[in-house]
């Protein structure tokens, strides 16, 4: 049970997320499918709420005349981007997350889904299928690339 709810902490850890959990649950002893199905749980948990409040925090932010200017900036380039790449942004985002790199994943989608302003229903579709995707390559990767070397 300890090492389950391990997993799944990991997994919610921003750049680690489902990348290291995996690995790390089946280094602890439980089966690739297993850590797979827990990581993949665990890193989209914080998801939603990243998205949702996302956005309010960067508007906040973004007023005060101090220190707000990078919030601003954000903001603003998240308005013109959102207009040109609105037809390709479900796959864009879908493989952006399913690339299992440093730098790529769950909250980087959630990001960017924040910049581009999108809403829940438009994003979380595209970053749950490529967790998913992400999930399936990390555990095939788990499981051969040890008999490989």
């Amino acid at each position: 049970m300890v090492n389950i709810l391990y997993v799944l902490l990991v997994s919610m850890v921003p750049i680690i997320e489902l990348r290291g959990a995996i690995p790390i649950g089946v280094g602890l002893g439980l089966s690739v499918w297993e850590s797979t199905a827990i990581a993949f749980i665990g890193n989209l948990i914080p998801i939603p709420f990243l998205i949702i409040f996302g956005e309010k925090v960067l508007k906040y932010f973004a007023k005060f005349e101090k220190f707000g200017k990078p919030f601003r900036k954000i903001i603003e380039i998240g308005e013109k981007k959102a207009s040109k790449i609105k037809g390709v942004l479900f796959w864009g985002l879908l493989a952006f997350v399913a690339i299992p790199l440093p730098g790529t994943g769950a909250w980087t989608g959630a990001l960017i889904a924040i910049t581009l302003q999108l809403k829940l229903k438009d994003a979380l579709p595209a970053i749950v299928c490529g967790v998913f995707l992400a999930g399936i390559i990390v555990s095939l990767l788990t499981v051969f690339l040890p008999a490989l070397i």
